[in-house]
C-alpha cells in the first residue's frame, strides 16, 4: 500500500511539471535589428538647401545619447543647432536652428554611435545627413592616420581639422576660429577619414581637447595638437600622417600667496628657466632669503628672514620674457616649525640612498651627530650631499644584499634656516637580496646617440632612466620584477632631456621609438635583448 501512494506521488509530481511547461512563454528572438530611417525631410544629400529645419522618420522610437561627444558637425555652425529628442524617446529626429548657413557650402552631421532603439540599445551607426547650400555636394577625401609624439598609444576622442587657406588665413588661426572641415579620429584604428570636401589648399591639424571643453580652438594648457608638415592640395593629396603631442609651455611665474608667517608660494608654468624674485618694498629692507621647489606641485617657495614685523611687501619677478610686480598684504600666521621626512621607506633599493625632504630650507647639519650601523652594529661611511631646489639631503653609503641600516641623527644633527633644529631621528632600511631584481642588458642598433632609455610602464610611468652618449650595452641592473616597455628619445640637439614640438614653429618633436614588444623582467634573471631601428 505505501508502495502505492509513492507511485502515484511521482506520477501526480510529473504531470504538474509537465503542465507547467507546457504553458511556459519564450519572449521571442532578442531583437538585434537597428532602427530605420522610413524618410528624411528634406532629402539626405540635397542640394540647394534653404530649410531651417531636418525631420529624419524612423521605424521605431529611438533616443539620443552622448550627442556633445559623438556628433560632429563640419563645417561647425554657431549657433549650434538643436538636436531632438533629448532624454525621451521618439521615432521623429529633428535638427532645427538651421538659420546661419554659408552659401555653397556643402555640410555634414555625423552622429556616431548616438543614435539607438529605444528597447534593445541597437546603435544606428555612424549615421551622416549631407546636404549642400550649393548646386551640387563636395565629394573630395583625404584621409590618414593619427600616432602619439611621445606615448605608446593614441589617446581617445582626437578630432582632425581642415583649414581653408584663404585671404583671412594666418598662423594663429587655430587658436582663435573654428575650422572648415572636422572629423573624428577612429580610436580602435587611429585613422580619420575627411569627406565631403572642396578643392583647395588646406592647414590640417589634429586636436586632443577634454571633452566637456570642446570646441575646435587650441588651448596650450590642456590641449594636444599635431600637424601636418605641409600644407594639403585637394585632390592633389589623399592621404597624411599627423603626429600629435603636448606642446612645452612657456616658463611663466604667477601671483604669490602667503603661505606661512616667513614663506610665499609662487606657481609656476614651463620648464624652470633662468629667474629672479627681489623684494623691492619696503625699500632698504635688510634681509635673507631662499627659494626652493615644491616636490609634488609647479611651485616655488619663497622662505624670508628678516627681523622686521612687516604688514606688506612687494615683489619683482623676472624671467627671460617677462618682468611683473606683485603685493602682498601680509597676515599674522604662526610662526613655522621644521618637519624632517625620510623619502625611503622600510626598503633600501640598491640604485637609492637615504633622502630627507623638510618642510624649511636647510642651513647646516653636524656630521658628529650622525651616525649609520649595520645589522651587527657596525659603523657605515657615508657621505652627503644637499639639492638646493628641492631641498633634499641625501646620505651616500656603500649598500651590500641582505643587509639592514640604521640612521640616528641626535638632537641638532640638523638645523634649518631659522636655527630650529631637530629632534632624535631614527630611520631603518633594509636591502633585499640581488636576486630579489631583474637586470636588463640591451644593444641598441642602428642608432643615432645621445639617446635617452626609458623602461615605462603599461600606462607611460617611467620606471628607470639612462642617458647614453655610445652604443655599448646598456646595462639595467637590480630593477624591479615586472613587465616594461623600451623607449628610446633621440637627443637630437643634446640638452639631456625630451623636447616636445611647436606648433607655430613648425617644430616637430624629438623623434622616440619603442620596441615593439613587452618585456618580461623576472627576480633572479639576466634579460638579454637586442633592439634593432629601423
Amino acid at each position: 500500500m505505501k508502495e502505492l501512494k509513492y507511485i502515484i506521488g511521482i506520477v501526480v509530481l510529473v504531470t504538474l511539471n509537465s503542465c507547467a511547461n507546457r504553458g511556459r512563454p519564450s519572449g521571442g528572438d532578442y531583437d538585434t535589428i537597428p532602427p530605420v530611417i522610413i524618410k528624411s525631410e528634406p532629402e539626405n544629400f540635397t542640394n540647394n538647401f534653404n530649410s531651417s529645419e531636418v525631420n529624419i522618420l524612423f521605424d521605431e522610437y529611438i533616443k539620443i545619447r552622448n550627442l556633445q561627444k559623438e556628433l560632429i558637425i563640419s563645417p561647425p555652425i554657431d549657433p549650434i543647432p538643436e538636436i531632438i529628442p533629448v532624454g525621451s524617446a521618439s521615432k521623429d529626429l529633428a535638427i532645427r536652428g538651421l538659420d546661419s548657413l554659408n552659401p555653397n557650402t556643402t555640410y555634414s552631421f555625423n552622429f556616431g554611435e548616438s543614435i539607438e532603439d529605444n528597447n534593445e540599445g541597437n546603435p544606428f551607426s555612424n549615421f551622416k545627413y549631407v546636404f549642400s547650400t550649393g548646386h551640387y555636394i563636395d565629394s573630395l577625401i583625404i584621409k590618414g592616420y593619427v600616432k602619439d609624439a611621445l606615448e605608446r598609444e593614441v589617446e581617445e576622442g582626437i578630432n582632425v581639422l581642415l583649414y581653408e587657406i584663404d585671404s583671412s588665413y594666418n598662423d594663429s588661426i587655430v587658436y582663435m576660429k573654428k575650422p572648415k572641415y572636422i572629423t573624428k579620429v577612429v580610436d580602435s584604428t587611429s585613422t580619420f577619414r575627411l569627406e565631403n570636401l572642396k578643392t583647395g589648399n588646406y592647414l590640417l591639424i589634429a586636436l586632443k581637447e577634454e571633452e566637456s571643453e570642446r570646441d575646435y580652438i587650441f588651448q596650450t594648457k590642456s590641449d594636444k595638437i599635431g600637424f601636418a608638415k605641409t600644407f594639403i592640395q585637394i585632390p592633389k593629396d589623399s592621404i597624411a600622417e599627423i603626429q600629435i603631442f603636448k606642446e612645452d609651455l612657456p616658463f611663466k611665474i604667477s601671483k604669490p600667496k602667503q603661505k606661512t608667517k616667513n614663506s610665499f608660494a609662487f606657481g609656476f608654468e614651463g620648464e624652470i628657466e633662468k629667474f629672479k624674485i627681489d623684494l623691492i618694498e619696503p625699500i632698504d629692507l635688510e634681509l635673507q632669503n631662499k627659494i626652493i621647489k615644491d616636490r609634488d606641485s609647479d611651485t616655488l617657495y619663497y622662505w624670508l628672514k628678516s627681523s622686521l614685523d612687516l604688514d606688506s611687501i612687494k615683489f619683482l619677478v623676472s624671467t627671460k620674457t617677462k618682468i611683473d610686480t606683485f603685493k602682498i598684504n601680509l597676515r599674522k600666521n604662526k610662526i613655522d616649525s621644521l618637519q624632517i621626512k625620510s623619502l625611503q621607506s622600510n626598503v633600501l633599493k640598491f640604485d637609492e640612498n637615504l633622502e630627507l625632504h623638510a618642510n624649511i630650507p636647510y642651513n647646516k647639519i653636524d656630521v658628529k651627530k650622525i651616525q649609520v650601523l649595520d645589522k651587527d652594529s657596525i659603523q657605515v661611511p657615508f657621505t652627503y650631499e644637499l639639492d638646493t631646489t628641492n631641498n633634499i639631503y641625501k646620505f651616500n653609503i656603500s649598500k651590500d644584499q641582505d643587509q639592514s641600516y640604521s640612521f640616528e641623527f641626535l638632537p641638532s644633527a640638523i638645523e634649518d634656516y631659522y636655527g630650529n633644529a631637530n629632534d632624535t631621528l631614527f630611520y631603518k632600511l633594509k636591502t633585499k637580496t640581488y636576486d630579489d631584481y631583474g637586470n636588463l642588458r640591451l644593444t641598441v642598433k642602428n642608432a643615432v646617440t645621445p639617446m635617452i632609455i626609458q623602461l615605462v610602464n603599461r600606462v607611460g610611468e617611467v620606471k628607470y632612466e639612462q642617458y647614453v652618449e655610445d652604443l655599448n650595452p646598456i646595462e639595467f641592473r637590480h630593477i624591479d620584477a615586472g613587465k616594461y616597455y623600451i623607449r628610446i628619445m633621440f637627443d637630437s640637439n643634446q640638452n639631456k632631456k625630451y623636447d616636445s614640438g611647436s606648433f607655430l614653429k613648425r617644430r616637430s618633436p624629438e623623434k622616440v621609438s619603442y620596441f615593439p614588444e613587452e618585456l618580461d623582467v623576472r627576480a633572479g634573471w639576466d634579460l638579454i635583448q637586442e633592439f634593432i631601428l629601423n
